[in-house]
């Protein structure tokens, strides 16, 4: 939701890269809407559907998950592409992280950036994104040319 401005559950749940169960995203859903962590409210342009927004709660929440990525970084065995967001992150520091969740929150909660935290640079989220789809795309070249060889 954070990374790739996904609002909907069959938007979490078929463009997840994690590939996760419905049944488990529909209770982790639920519980950080319980945990005040996210929102949901119904959707008016279908009625079936739901939108899920971040709470301020769940936008401050961008520094410990930017944490924890560099810190996955740095410990863990982590696919480029999974890893490539936390990495921007950890260069970017608290000047990015704090941008991010101005984006956020105006993408979530209507609240407008103020001329402070608005700048030149492209938009932070925006930036993520390009970074991951760059090395999926790259790893898919690479997977294309290895098979063309065989």
């Amino acid at each position: 939701m954070i990374f790739g401005d996904r609002r909907h559950f069959r938007e979490l749940l078929l463009k997840s890269e994690e590939g996760i169960a419905s049944n488990i995203l529909a209770s982790r859903l639920t519980r950080l809407v319980d945990q005040g962590i996210m929102t949901k409210t119904d959707d008016p342009t279908h009625k079936q559907r739901a939108i899920y927004s971040l709470t301020e709660r769940g936008v401050t929440l961008v520094p410990v998950l930017a944490a924890i990525g560099a810190w996955g970084n740095r410990h863990l065995p982590v696919s480029e592409e999974l890893g490539i967001r936390a990495l921007l992150l950890d260069q970017g520091g608290p000047p990015q992280w704090d941008a991010l969740m101005a984006e956020l929150r105006a993408a979530h909660l209507g609240v407008r950036p103020s001329r402070r935290s608005q700048s030149r640079r492209a938009p932070v989220a925006a930036t993520l994104q390009a970074a991951y789809e760059a090395v999926v795309a790259k790893r898919a070249k690479a997977a294309a040319r290895r098979s063309a060889r065989r």
